[in-house]
């Protein structure tokens, strides 16, 4: 059975142009993280309606559960109400409940009167595409709007959106929690280049599927003992298979003194998910 992968978009010019920095990231990392869970890709795309329809298609298209922030409010630059449709062959339309929860909104401001443009801007909010849930804002009532539990479009605001991505996670995922939780053990090498490595780390993953090898260069730093340039060298795997674990990290310390390099063994055993 293929694992649930999860993909973040974060949307907004002010983003990509350094006028304000990403927030999301770090935060929703730490959110899955705290669940056992984990990111497949991250994007960061411009608010322009025709590069955030493709890339919410694609994302969907991998197969991964996608969710996006920004760009669902009712100004001009807010593209991705219209963007999620048209990836999705959908209409747009206005929520009946999404209604009530906008009217309910204008009239706590004082706004009785649904009529006017202003108003009328609001209720744009409310628009999604054909056949979406709402997701709760517990900060205005203003909801976001999912589609087939799939597509997960929030607001660009931090106070509004992490709450609802950690609402999205607790109610529909929480039968995922600490599925991609997955253990590392690593040594460092001393004395061979990086390229001495590759055919050894083709064969630790070929013969212990599903363990994964990474290598990590460091320029070491002068003066400091046991610290002159070195790669180091891991496994990760789910946590389920740590005996496969253990047995390539014992084929990868002997292959790397068969080919002449210096082994240091890490006082590793981590745990993290992804």
């Amino acid at each position: 059975m293929t694992q649930t992968q999860f993909s973040l978009i974060i949307i907004g010019d002010e983003i990509l142009s350094g006028h304000r920095i990403d927030k999301h990231f770090s935060h929703i990392l730490a959110a899955f993280k705290q669940r056992g869970l984990s990111l497949s890709q991250v994007q960061y795309v411009s608010d322009d309606r025709e590069r955030i329809t493709r890339t919410i298609k694609q994302a969907l298209d991998s197969g991964d559960v996608v969710i996006s922030c920004g760009g669902i409010g009712a100004t001009p630059d807010d593209h991705t109400r219209q963007a999620a449709a048209h990836a999705l062959g959908l209409e747009l339309v206005l929520h009946p409940q999404a209604k009530e929860l906008i009217t309910t909104f204008c009239l706590s401001k004082g706004d009785v009167d649904m009529t006017t443009p202003q108003n009328q801007f609001r209720l744009n909010m409310g628009h999604f595409p054909l056949g979406a849930d709402i997701i709760p804002n517990t900060y205005n009532g203003i909801p976001a709007f999912s589609i087939n539990k799939r597509l997960y479009c929030l607001p660009g605001f931090p106070v509004m959106a992490w709450p609802m991505l950690e609402w999205i996670l607790d109610t529909h995922y929480q039968h995922l929690f600490d599925s991609h939780i997955q253990i590392t053990q690593a040594i460092r090498v001393f004395d061979l280049p990086e390229s001495a490595l590759i055919t050894l780390m083709q064969k630790i993953e070929s013969k212990y599927t599903p363990l994964k090898v990474y290598s990590l260069p460091n320029v070491g730093q002068p003066n400091i003992e046991h610290n002159k340039p070195h790669i180091e060298l891991g496994c990760k795997a789910p946590k389920t298979h740590s005996q496969h674990l253990a047995d390539a990290m014992a084929d990868i310390y002997s292959a790397v003194q068969q080919l002449g390099g210096t082994v240091m063994s890490i006082n590793q055993s981590a745990i993290v998910a992804g």
